[in-house]
C-alpha cells in the first residue's frame, strides 16, 4: 500500500511510542507538525524523521499532503481539533479519549460521518494479538461460563504541572487511564448480551487538584446479570494494567493488556492446571497504524471507530454521575 501521509498535532510525549515508532515501522510519511513552542516543534521534527514544521495546528490539518491527522493533545482539545480536522477533510487518528463527554463525541462521531471521514479512537491494546487472545479463551467455553470480568488500571502519580491533574483540559484518572479499564470491560459486550450498565461509583481527588479524580472504582452489570468491576487511579504505588475474567470452570488473565510490549503473558487457569502463552511483544501502536492504513486504503473497519467512541464516553460519563463527579465541559478553543 502506499505509505499513510500523517500530519502530528503538538509534540507530546506520547507520540515517540504512539505514531513515530509506528511510522518509521510502517514506512509512513511524517508529513508536518506544529506545537505552541516552534523551537520544540523543530527538535522535535528533527528526532523524529518529520519533513516540515509550521506555525500553527491549523496549518498541519490544511496541508495538502496530510491525509491523516494524529490528535495527542491534552484531552480537552481532542474534540475541538478532531472536528477541525473533519471539516479540513481530514481523517484522525485521536488519543484517547475521543471527546470531553458523550455529547461532544456523539457531535464528532456525526461530523465525521456527514463528511465521509473517519476518527478512529487510539485504543491501540485491541489490536495486539494478547487482547484478541483473551477473547478467544472466553469465548470458547474453555474457562466455562463467564462469571466475572474485573479490569485495573492504576499507575504512579503524574508530576504536578502535568495536564492529566487540570478538570477544564478533562483531566482525571478515568479519562486517562481508566478508560482503558471501561473499553477493556465493554470489548466483552459481544458474549454478555450488551453493553454493561453501571450499577455504582466511587472516587476521590487530592487536596491539591481539587475536582479532579485521582481514583475512581465502578461496579458494572452486562445485561445477562454477570457483575464487572473496574478500578482506576492516578495515585497507586506501582503499575498495574490487568483484565482478569472468571469464568465456572477457571479464568484467563493478562498481566498488562494494554501495554503486552511490555509483557505479553495471557494465562489460562482451569482447576489445577495453569498454561502460560505468550503472543509477542510487537507494539500495539504498530498493529494500531497498520489498521488505519487498512482503513483508509482498502475500507477495512476498524473496532475503535465513532460508534464505539460514543458508547464508550458514555458509560465513563455514567460512571462520573455515578461517584457525583460532573462530567467534563466541552473546551472552547
Amino acid at each position: 500500500m502506499e505509505p499513510l501521509r500523517i500530519g502530528v498535532l503538538g509534540a507530546a510525549r506520547i507520540s515517540g511510542s504512539a505514531i513515530v515508532e509506528p511510522a518509521r515501522a510502517t514506512g509512513a510519511r511524517l508529513v508536518v507538525t506544529a506545537a505552541r513552542d516552534h523551537g520544540r516543534a523543530e527538535a522535535f521534527a528533527a528526532e523524529s524523521g518529520v519533513e516540515r514544521v509550521v506555525s500553527s495546528y491549523d496549518e498541519v490539518i490544511h496541508d495538502p499532503e496530510v491525509e491523516v491527522v494524529y490528535n495527542p493533545l491534552p484531552n480537552g482539545l481532542h474534540g475541538p481539533w478532531n472536528l477541525r480536522a473533519i471539516a479540513a477533510g481530514k481523517h484522525v487518528l485521536t488519543e484517547k479519549p475521543y471527546a470531553s463527554n458523550v455529547d461532544e463525541a456523539r457531535r464528532v462521531r456525526d461530523a465525521a460521518a456527514a463528511a465521509g471521514m473517519h476518527v478512529i479512537e487510539a485504543f491501540h491494546y485491541r489490536y495486539h494479538p494478547v487482547m484478541n487472545r483473551l477473547l478467544e479463551v472466553a469465548a470458547s467455553g474453555e474457562i466455562g461460563d463467564i462469571t466475572y470480568v474485573d479490569a485495573r488500571m492504576l499507575m504512579p502519580p503524574p508530576g504536578a504541572g502535568d495536564p492529566r491533574w487540570i478538570g477544564a483540559l478533562a483531566g482525571g484518572s478515568l479519562m486517562d487511564v481508566g478508560c482503558y479499564a471501561v473499553h477493556g470491560i465493554r470489548d466483552l459486550a459481544p458474549l454478555m448480551g450488551g453493553e454493561p450498565r453501571v450499577i455504582r461509583a466511587a472516587g476521590g481527588s487530592l487536596p491539591e487538584h481539587p475536582g479532579v479524580d485521582a481514583w475512581i472504582a465502578g461496579d458494572l452489570e452486562f445485561p445477562n446479570g454477570v457483575p464487572a468491576h473496574l478500578e482506576s487511579s492516578m495515585t497507586h504505588g506501582a503499575w498495574d494494567f490487568s483484565l482478569r475474567i472468571v469464568g465456572t470452570r477457571g479464568e484467563v488473565f493478562a498481566p498488562a493488556f494494554v501495554l503486552p510490549q511490555t509483557d505479553d503473558r495471557v494465562i489460562v487457569t482451569v482447576g489445577t492446571q495453569q498454561r502460560v502463552e505468550q503472543h509477542g511483544t510487537r507494539s500495539t501502536y504498530t498493529y494500531q497504524l497498520e489498521a488505519m492504513a487498512r482503513l483508509v486504503r482498502e475500507g477495512v473497519p476498524m473496532i475503535t471507530d465513532g460508534d464505539d467512541a460514543v458508547q464508550n464516553m458514555q458509560t465513563i460519563d455514567e460512571l462520573y454521575t455515578a461517584a457525583g463527579i460532573p462530567a467534563h465541559p466541552v473546551s472552547v478553543i
